[in-house]
């Protein structure tokens, strides 16, 4: 049960960061949020690899915004 809300929890943080359109605030989440999933893969509650291939993906987000 614990390891389903935190897999919930993540996912909607990285949902709120994909709609986040002001670069400067998603730096800020960016942080939390890729601290977050490295925390997810070390506890094993995700793959290590899904952790980072969603960083990859959110960083590439980031950089597009003006």
């Amino acid at each position: 049960m614990r390891n389903k809300y935190y897999a919930k929890t993540a996912r909607n943080a990285v949902k709120n960061l994909r709609n986040t359109t002001d670069k400067a605030e998603a730096q800020e989440l960016y942080k939390k949020v890729s601290s977050m999933l490295d925390r997810l893969a070390k506890k094993n509650v995700i793959h290590k690899n899904k952790a980072g291939n969603l960083k990859s993906k959110l960083a590439l987000r980031i950089n597009k915004l003006n």
